[in-house]
């Protein structure tokens, strides 16, 4: 498998997690977003949409490729459905999705990059607006994750029972950027517990931004 992605970009973090959670490898192959190599031809020639991440499987049938990170991640669920990233029954699987879309359709998808690009660049806004701006959904997204997971009496230490599912997934690479944009996390002792809790896979660790080969190197 080849993996297009961006070190800090939220859906590439969620997808090296379930790539690693599945024990997969893949080649990572970096495209740097930051000089809008996204926008060239040879990746839109990989992905039309011109957006991380990106897969592509080779098999006897010929390369498949596959964009958006929920269609993947659910693509290897049914390619390689152990170990399992999604419950047993389907109440269960619907209640971790749910955790799941909060992070994917209602925080990320208006706090991503080229949302922040253009309130910077078409509607002047400056740093400190972006950065109200990102807070204003991340801790709207967080205060029902919370609620969500102080509610449930029966969970383990991850977001559903013992062992990681899609809602850990899209959780961590938020958390991440939560704290990228200076978002108070202490009201939220439940998502900062099942951090801590994923922090201790080597999956997730792999995963992290600062551990792959695009991210810079660490200031001293």
């Amino acid at each position: 498998m080849q993996l297009y992605n961006f070190f800090r970009s939220g859906t590439s973090h969620r997808l090296r997690i379930a790539l690693n959670l599945k024990g997969l490898d893949y080649e990572y192959v970096a495209v740097d977003l930051r000089s809008e190599e996204h926008l060239d031809a040879a990746f839109r020639a990989v992905n039309p949409q011109a957006l991380v991440p990106a897969l592509v499987s080779e098999s006897t049938e010929g390369d498949l490729t596959l964009i958006q990170s929920p269609a993947i991640i659910e693509w290897l669920e049914e390619r390689y459905p152990t170990p399992a990233l999604l419950p047993a029954s389907a109440e269960d699987r619907a209640r971790v999705r749910a955790l799941a879309a909060i992070v994917g359709c209602d925080i990320h998808p208006i706090n991503n990059r080229r949302i922040l690009e253009y309130l910077r660049k078409t509607l002047g806004c400056d740093e400190a607006a972006v950065l109200a701006w990102c807070g204003t959904w991340i801790k709207a997204g967080f205060d029902a994750l919370e609620a969500l997971l102080a509610a449930d009496k029966s969970r383990g230490q991850f977001c559903f029972g013992n062992t990681p599912t899609i809602a850990d997934v899209y959780l961590i690479p938020q958390v991440e950027s939560a704290r990228r944009f200076n978002v108070d996390l202490s009201p939220y002792p439940n998502i900062l517990a099942v951090d801590a809790a994923c922090g201790q896979l080597d999956a997730f660790c792999r995963a992290a931004p600062a551990m792959q080969p695009d991210a810079p190197p660490p200031t001293v």
